[in-house]
């Protein structure tokens, strides 16, 4: 059997929701107190508490990283410029969503190549995503490089 030493809150609330199993109901103001009511309740708050802790962006690192250096390839590697591309990358994931943000660059990427399969994605059905990105990262220039 695993010995498992939960925190001290943990077992505090723990032993307090146990104690108040024990009594079906309880008078509290002018109500009745359900324990099961409140262990659903602490839990949801919980739920709620981890939701609320997660970022509104889901970038993954390798993605800002890869921003990053390309950022400080074009604007130096100082730490200033450092913190200038970290906080930039932080507006674009925080205008675009991922999706958005991959087929964007995607589009870009092979707009460099030449022959027919590049000219594709100079397409006007491509601007749209393409623009998109482009105002994130103007977004991001003007907080944090000005």
């Amino acid at each position: 059997m695993l010995d498992i030493n939960p925190p001290l809150a943990v077992r505090r609330l723990r032993s307090s929701l146990l104690s108040l199993s024990k009594h079906r109901t309880m008078a509290i103001g002018t109500g009745l107190f359900q324990p099961r009511l409140l262990a659903a309740a602490l839990f949801a708050l919980g739920a709620g508490a981890a939701a609320a802790q997660t970022p509104a962006n889901d970038f993954p690192t390798e993605a800002r990283a890869d921003y990053v250096f390309a950022c400080m390839a074009a604007n130096g590697q100082t730490p200033d410029a450092l913190k200038k591309c970290a906080c930039s990358i932080d507006v674009v994931a925080s205008i675009l969503p991922y999706d958005k943000y991959v087929e964007a660059e995607t589009v870009l990427s092979l707009r460099q190549g030449v022959g027919r399969q590049a000219t594709m994605f100079r397409a006007a059905n491509f601007e749209e995503m393409v623009a998109d990105l482009r105002r994130a990262q103007a977004e991001g220039e003007i907080r944090c490089f000005y």
